[in-house]
C-alpha cells in the first residue's frame, strides 16, 4: 500500500513541485541502502545505477522508496533511472540552474518526439516529449544530513507547472518563482516533480552528502522504446 498524502501535503506539492517527506527510512532501511551502494567507486560526483541487486527490495512496490512515489502516481508507479550522488572536500561541484530533460532507455529506437540522443556513463540517454516527464516524479533519498552548510539542492517552487523552459529565460524563471533550499536529515525524502528547475552550490563545509535520486514513471513508453530501469 502507498502512504497516503494529506490534502494539505497535496495541495502543497501541486502548487510548488516538492515535498519533503521527513524520516521515511527507518535505521534498519538506511543501513540497507548504505550497504547497497556500500561498494560503488568513492570520490565521484554522480555514479548512474543499473544492475544493482540490493537496491531493488527498496524500490520495488513493498519498499519504502517506492510507498513515497505511488504516494503521487499511485500503485502503478515504477523505477526508471537512479543516480547516486556525492559532495565531499574532493568532489564540491555545483550546478547551474536546468530542468532534467532525458530518459535512460535499453536501445535505440527512432520514435517520433525523442531525440537527441545521448551517452552517458555508458548508459542509452534520450529527451522524450516534455508531457511525459511532466508525469513523473523525482525522489531523493537522504542517506546523510543536508544542512545549509553541505549545500542543499536549490528548486524554484511552482516552475514545474511553466512546460519546457529555454536556457535563456531560466534565470528570468527563477527570479520570478524564488528558490528554496531542500534541507534534510537522513531518513528524509524529498519529491519533485521531475521537471522542476533546480541547481545545486558547492558546499560551504562539505562532508559526505549522500543522495540516491530516483525517478518514477508510469506506463510503457510508446513504438519499441524500453525504459532502462533500476
Amino acid at each position: 500500500m502507498s502512504i497516503g498524502l494529506s490534502d494539505h501535503d497535496a495541495m502543497t506539492f501541486a502548487k510548488g513541485g516538492a515535498l519533503r517527506m521527513r524520516a521515511v527510512l527507518c535505521a534498519s532501511d538506511l543501513l540497507g541502502l548504505e550497504d547497497a551502494v556500500g561498494g560503488l567507486p568513492p570520490n565521484q560526483a554522480g555514479i548512474r545505477l543499473h544492475g544493482i541487486p540490493a537496491l531493488r527490495p527498496f524500490l520495488a512496490s513493498s519498499g519504502s522508496v517506492w510507498k513515497v512515489a505511488a504516494s503521487v502516481l499511485g500503485e502503478t508507479s515504477h523505477p526508471v533511472r537512479a543516480i547516486l550522488f556525492d559532495k565531499t572536500a574532493s568532489t564540491n561541484w555545483g550546478l547551474p540552474w536546468h530542468q532534467d530533460r532525458t530518459i535512460a532507455v535499453t536501445q535505440r529506437v527512432e520514435v517520433a518526439g525523442f531525440g537527441p540522443w545521448t551517452v552517458k556513463r555508458g548508459l542509452l540517454h534520450v529527451a522524450p516529449p516534455f508531457e511525459l516527464l511532466a508525469g513523473m516524479v523525482t525522489l531523493r533519498v537522504h542517506l546523510d544530513p543536508v544542512p545549509e552548510t553541505n549545500a542543499p539542492l536549490l528548486i524554484a517552487p511552482g516552475s514545474h507547472r511553466l512546460g519546457q523552459i529555454h536556457e535563456s529565460e531560466l534565470i528570468s524563471v527563477v527570479q520570478r518563482c524564488g528558490t528554496a533550499a531542500c534541507l534534510a536529515d537522513a531518513g528524509d525524502i524529498w519529491i519533485y516533480s521531475t521537471p522542476i528547475l533546480h541547481s545545486s552550490e558547492a558546499a560551504c563545509n562539505p562532508t559526505h552528502r549522500r543522495v540516491l535520486q530516483v525517478d518514477f514513471a508510469v506506463g510503457d513508453l510508446p513504438g519499441g522504446l524500453k525504459w532502462l530501469g533500476v
